[in-house]
């Protein structure tokens, strides 16, 4: 089995997914009516929109086969996909050296033939593949392949409409778009008013170990928990937006990084109280870091957010070099 490579641009490629908020947002009717559709057309057994992520796929959608959560990456057609420029097509996945003993077609689901476009997010960054495939080899007709791209460029109208929405569906917040949209407001009159502003990246721990052990359903409730704990611990005033997947970000106007710690220190006992009392089979636990804008600096609301997540993942690279007792 040839294990497909990367992008050149992969680090770039799956800043922009996991941004996209896509990556955590489950299936979609919208969606499925498109992998539906699919079906009939190209008179296949199995419709799919993946999204490709760092180490395994994430299914938008999947019409007329049962697969795991998140398949692997590495076996995946779908990451070959990502490196062509044209929709790839294999009609017979036994006769061509990358796939004739790759484990998805010498065991279940049994793919012969693949036929897969890639999709695109808003900014042009390649998110996953609108794809099909048959038990049984097929050839594939050069209008076909144009039907194939249609349906796709529906999938990244799609893409667009749900990028355009300021306010993430799930949790009620503001997302990524209409956090940045409030965010550089917030900055300008700090820096009239001469006063302090902090912004807390926060990301939500084990958040694909809840989706792997307890399913997709159990995933939405911890990231709608997590949102509900911190619309409740902080002021009305303060912005707060989930960025995308199990990342959120708070901007603290008028508040300083000792202040914006005070606040987190009243999330983490609402967090100890609910995962005490809480009858879910999952405990929530994240990782923050925060940046502090201090009114004379040249740097953008981005710039800051930027800063923030880079301290969050040093304190998670910090917490996962502890030892445990």
């Amino acid at each position: 089995m040839k294990i497909p490579g990367f992008p050149p641009d992969e680090e770039q490629r799956l800043r922009s997914l996991k941004a996209s908020g896509l990556l955590g947002s489950g299936r979609d009717e919208r969606f499925d009516r498109l992998t539906r559709l699919a079906k009939r057309i190209f008179d296949v057994p199995v419709a799919m929109i993946s999204l490709v992520g760092q180490e395994s796929l994430w299914l938008k959608s999947c019409d007329g086969v049962s697969l795991e959560e998140h398949p692997p990456r590495s076996a995946s057609f779908c990451a070959h996909a990502l490196l062509e420029p044209e929709p790839l097509v294999v009609n017979d996945a036994l006769k061509d050296e990358r796939f004739v003993d790759n484990p998805n077609v010498v065991d279940y689901p049994n793919i012969r033939f693949y036929a897969g476009c890639p999709v695109k997010l808003p900014d042009g960054a390649i998110a996953g593949s609108f794809c099909l495939f048959d038990h049984r080899a097929r050839e594939f007709s050069g209008r076909e392949i144009h039907l194939l791209k249609d349906l796709a460029a529906i999938v990244e109208d799609e893409f667009a409409v749900l990028d355009a929405a300021t306010v993430d569906h799930l949790t009620g917040l503001f997302n990524r778009r209409g956090l940045n949209a409030l965010a550089q407001y917030a900055l300008v009159a700090t820096q009239r008013r001469a006063e302090p502003l902090s912004v807390a990246f926060i990301d939500l721990d084990r958040f694909k170990h809840i989706n792997d052990t307890w399913g997709h359903e159990q995933g939405d409730r911890a990231l709608e928990a997590l949102a509900g704990l911190l619309r409740a611990s902080f002021r009305d005033t303060d912005l707060i937006s989930r960025h995308g997947g199990d990342e959120f970000v708070v901007i603290f106007p008028d508040t300083s990084e000792q202040g914006a710690f005070i606040a987190l220190d009243y999330l983490r006992e609402q967090v100890e109280n609910f995962n005490q009392t809480s009858d879910q089979p999952w405990h929530l636990a994240y990782s923050v870091g925060i940046a502090e804008y201090d009114g004379q600096q040249q740097i953008t609301a981005e710039d800051l957010i930027r800063h923030a997540d880079s301290q969050m993942y040093k304190m998670k690279q910090a917490q996962k070099n502890t030892p445990r007792n």
